[in-house]
């Protein structure tokens, strides 16, 4: 049986998650003025966001993972005695981490490496992790793991409520926003994380408040299916957090638990202090 390593990036949030697997971590980059953060290491999201919070002139920014430190984490799983390894990470359309992990892959030696594009971020994609170690812990190979995997990101979504869109449009990760050019940073909008992994404007909603009742109520009315697993993931948004679970609980009444989980610097440098999103995967 072929030992088999998990690789995640940062992205995923799974530093918030505790796991009894060896999953190894690839972060990216935080950047706020002339300081740089190694994500988690350096930096965790309650720091941040209370940071952005108190000073609304800053403007942090991101880079990915070096090719070269993704590398040395294969070439360390190598070394630790793992024979082939799988590699998940954000959506390609959000984050070059995708290409530098495959840039990585055909630079290392005498290890077969697969990359997932797992078309996510945040809980959706630490899931996609843990489900990878779990099964070659049970001693399933590559191939049967990238089938669950692919079942996964085909019936997992997002819907975003932003308290800002100033970091995306700065940051340029919000897609096909055309329609709210001139009023964009007045609104409140509904996004959604589209099967492409493109963050993508649905609705334009005035104040936060109808915007958080808004996802909860195209939730429970457009999306939920019996035996889904719930969650909500956030940029500190303490103020709303246990509202909107409450308010999924009472209109979805077979859910007993709606795990929260954080937005990690990284992700929240995008999405701004406040952001709230539920997410789903299917059966």
């Amino acid at each position: 049986m072929k030992k088999i390593g998990v690789v995640v990036c940062g992205n995923s949030g799974l530093d918030y998650i505790d796991h009894p697997y060896d999953i190894r971590m690839i972060r990216s980059v935080l950047i706020m003025g002339d300081e740089e953060y190694t994500d988690f290491v350096d930096i965790k999201a309650d720091e941040f966001y209370e940071k952005i919070k108190a000073d609304s002139s800053l403007h942090p920014t991101t880079a990915q993972t070096a090719t070269g430190v993704i590398l040395e984490t294969y070439e360390k799983l190598k070394a630790d005695g793992y024979d082939e390894i799988i590699a998940i990470t954000i959506s390609s359309k959000l984050s070059g981490t995708y290409e530098g992990a495959i840039l990585a892959s055909n630079m290392v030696e005498g290890i077969k490496v697969t990359v997932f594009d797992s078309k996510s971020l945040a809980y959706a994609e630490a899931y996609m992790a843990l489900e990878s170690a779990r099964m070659a812990k049970e001693g399933k190979d590559v191939p049967e793991i990238i089938d669950r995997l692919t079942a996964i990101r085909d019936n997992q979504g997002l819907l975003v409520s932003v308290d800002t869109l100033k970091y995306l449009v700065k940051n340029g990760r919000l897609s096909g926003a055309s329609g709210f050019l001139g009023s964009m940073l007045k609104v409140k909008p509904m996004l959604h994380l589209s099967r492409e992994g493109k963050v993508e404007p649905v609705e334009k909603i005035r104040t936060r408040q109808k915007a958080l009742n808004r996802i909860v109520e195209k939730f429970s009315e457009e999306v939920y299916e019996d035996g889904m697993k719930v969650f909500v993931i956030h940029a500190n948004a303490f103020d709303a957090l246990d509202d909107v679970k409450q308010a999924l609980k009472d209109k979805l009444q077979n859910i007993d638990t709606i795990n929260d989980y954080p937005l990690t610097p990284v992700v929240g440098a995008h999405a701004g202090h406040g952001a709230l999103a539920i997410g789903w995967i299917k059966k």
